[in-house]
């Protein structure tokens, strides 16, 4: 498998993004495209607005259930390893981090993580500054 880092770690899911959603939105350009060349084009835009619903509901559930489970389990993860690495609790100044500088500190190796983590409350890092500003790379790659 290929060393993940920040040029390479968005990760697609291939059943949705290069099969169910092409096909959909296939589905969909046609249907758009026959409600307004037909003669019946009210029934092609109710068959129109049930395939963009079946879209947008497809892409909200498959991300909502799996991203919230995996959004609190980096939060579990993130406070194991700073206690482990600095045998103090994350929890006692994680709320000054937001979300995306959080999420952005799990592919901070060890050596750097605790570091990382005091600059990243010093200067306001963004994630994406947080990524860049990683040496060591710690690939994820289980992630939704």
């Amino acid at each position: 498998m290929k060393a993940q880092s920040f040029k390479n770690h968005i990760r697609f899911y291939s059943p949705h993004h290069f099969v169910y959603y092409p096909i959909i939105m296939t589905f969909l350009g046609f249907s758009i495209y026959f409600s307004c060349t037909k003669e019946d084009s009210l029934l092609w835009l109710f068959i129109s607005a049930i395939f963009l619903v079946l879209f947008c509901l497809a892409f909200m559930l498959r991300q909502h259930y799996a991203l919230t489970l995996q959004n609190r389990m980096v939060h579990l993860e993130l406070r194991y390893r700073y206690f482990s690495l600095t045998g103090k609790r994350l929890e006692d100044f994680e709320h000054q981090l937001n979300d995306d500088q959080l999420f952005a500190l799990r592919f901070a190796s060890d050596d750097e993580f605790s570091a990382l983590t005091q600059r990243a409350l010093n200067e306001n890092l963004s994630g994406k500054e947080i990524k860049k500003a990683i040496r060591h790379w710690k690939a994820d790659h289980e992630r939704v």
